[in-house]
């Protein structure tokens, strides 16, 4: 079976979470978010390494207090985050050593990852390349012009909402990240710069608790979530 490594991106400063701390470090039910992010995929027994992409001035608090929590379990490689998400990604991509396996990239925001949804994602990269996580828009779509009124109604139907886990061969995805670099093109996430580069991706479903934490709103939205996956299990 190749070699299949998960690169999960949390360099993001969480401007927008008002706290005193950087988002991905805050605590949810006594554990910080990126922990339960790695714990998470720590589950998920293909999953052979991790390159945990953080700022470099947070490697030695990562080392002392997110780690260890997977340190048995799973080997974390750090790697310097970049000047934004995609550059980031591009980093904890060129630090893995084996370019014939697969790689799983992932939001280190999302502490919810589904697992069985992933391993599936997996699967189908294997043999097709490229798959991500998504859920259908439930919601109706307006497209706004400059002045905020609505110009036009999108039609909802074969829209969705992208998810990570996103999963590639990993000769795909480096190709994707390259050519990005080399005509200066910026995606909104990873599946984008395949497109971009020509390729087709599948998208399947992933799961309405997958949410990206970023807002203090969110941070409420997980803990209800918790609660409800403890009360579950």
């Amino acid at each position: 079976m190749a070699s299949l490594s998960a690169v999960i991106v949390a360099g993001g400063k969480g401007q927008r979470m008002q706290a005193d701390i950087r988002k991905q470090y805050l605590i949810l039910d006594g554990v910080s978010i990126l922990s339960r992010t790695l714990l998470a995929f720590a589950e998920i027994s293909v999953i052979g390494s991790i390159y945990l992409v953080v700022p470099e001035a947070d490697f030695d608090f990562c080392t002392r207090q997110v780690i260890p929590c997977i340190a048995d379990k799973i080997p974390v490689q750090l790697v310097a985050g970049g000047v934004n998400r995609q550059a980031s990604v591009y980093n904890g991509l060129s630090a893995i050593t084996k370019p014939e396996g697969i790689v799983a990239i992932h939001d280190g925001v999302r502490p919810f990852v589904p697992a069985r949804q992933t391993e599936e994602a997996i699967a189908i990269a294997g043999r097709e390349g490229a798959c991500i996580l998504g859920i259908p828009a439930v919601d109706t779509l307006k497209n706004i012009d400059n002045d905020g009124y609505i110009a036009s109604t999108m039609q909802r139907a074969g829209i969705w909402q992208a998810q990570t886990p996103q999963v590639f061969q990993y000769r795909l995805i480096k190709k994707a990240h390259d050519h990005a670099l080399n005509q200066g093109y910026t995606g909104t996430d990873d599946a984008s710069l395949v497109e971009n580069d020509g390729g087709r991706v599948k998208m399947i479903y992933g799961s309405p608790y997958n949410i990206k934490i970023t807002k203090p709103e969110d941070l409420v939205i997980a803990k209800g979530i918790l609660n409800h996956c403890q009360i579950k299990g």
